[in-house]
C-alpha cells in the first residue's frame, strides 16, 4: 500500500535509501520533502515509536543521514538538511496514522472532489481496510486512503493535552 512519506520520484529515492538507516536507529519516517528553487531543502520529519523526538535525536539523524546522503550522492545540487518532529498538528502520512489518532479532529484533502469538495474537517471515527471514516457529524464519510492527497491533524484541547502527556511520560 502506498503512503503519502515521500510524494514526487526524487523523495521516493531518498525514502528508499534513508528509512532503513532511520528505521535501524528507532525512529519512524513520517515525511520526507525535497523542495526549493534557488536554494533546496531536504526536510525530513521522524519520531521515536514513543511519538517523541528531542533536539538530540535530531541531531544524531542529522550526523548518520549525512554521509549516506554524501556517498550514495543522490542529490546533485547543494542544498540544506532539515530533521524535525512532525509536532503537534503532525502530518497523517500512513493509514496507520489515522489507526491511532482515532478520536482526533483531521483535514484531509483529496486527489480529486468527492460530492464537488476536496477539503474536509472532521473526527477520525475509524480505518477498516484502507478506507479511512471520518466523523462530520451527523454523518460519517468515508474515504479511500489512496484517495487522499494530504491529511494532518487539528490543533485541539484533547490534542493539546495528550501531547503535554507525552512529553510528561517521556521526561
Amino acid at each position: 500500500m502506498r503512503d503519502l512519506v515521500a510524494l514526487t520520484f526524487k523523495e521516493k529515492q531518498l525514502q528508499k535509501l534513508l528509512e532503513p538507516e532511520i528505521s535501524l536507529m528507532g525512529f519512524e519516517l513520517i515525511r520526507l520533502r525535497f523542495s526549493g528553487n534557488a536554494k533546496k531543502t531536504l526536510q525530513i520529519m521522524a519520531e521515536r515509536p514513543d511519538g517523541t523526538m528531542t533536539v538530540g535525536d535530531c541531531t544524531d539523524l542529522s550526523h548518520a543521514l549525512s554521509p549516506l546522503l554524501d556517498v550514495e550522492d543522490t542529490i546533485s545540487e547543494e542544498y540544506s538538511l532539515e530533521i524535525s518532529s512532525p509536532g503537534i498538528d503532525r502530518p497523517l502520512t500512513k493509514l496507520e496514522h489515522f489507526e491511532q489518532w482515532v478520536g482526533y479532529k483531521a483535514k484531509v484533502e483529496l486527489n480529486q472532489p468527492m460530492d464537488g469538495q476536496r477539503r474536509f474537517k472532521g473526527i477520525i471515527h475509524s480505518t477498516k481496510g484502507s478506507t479511512v471514516i471520518l466523523d462530520m457529524i451527523p454523518e460519517l464519510l468515508n474515504v479511500q486512503f489512496s484517495q487522499i492527497a494530504k491529511a494532518s491533524l487539528v490543533m485541539s484541547e484533547k490534542l493539546l493535552n495528550r501531547h503535554q502527556e507525552q512529553r510528561i511520560l517521556s521526561d
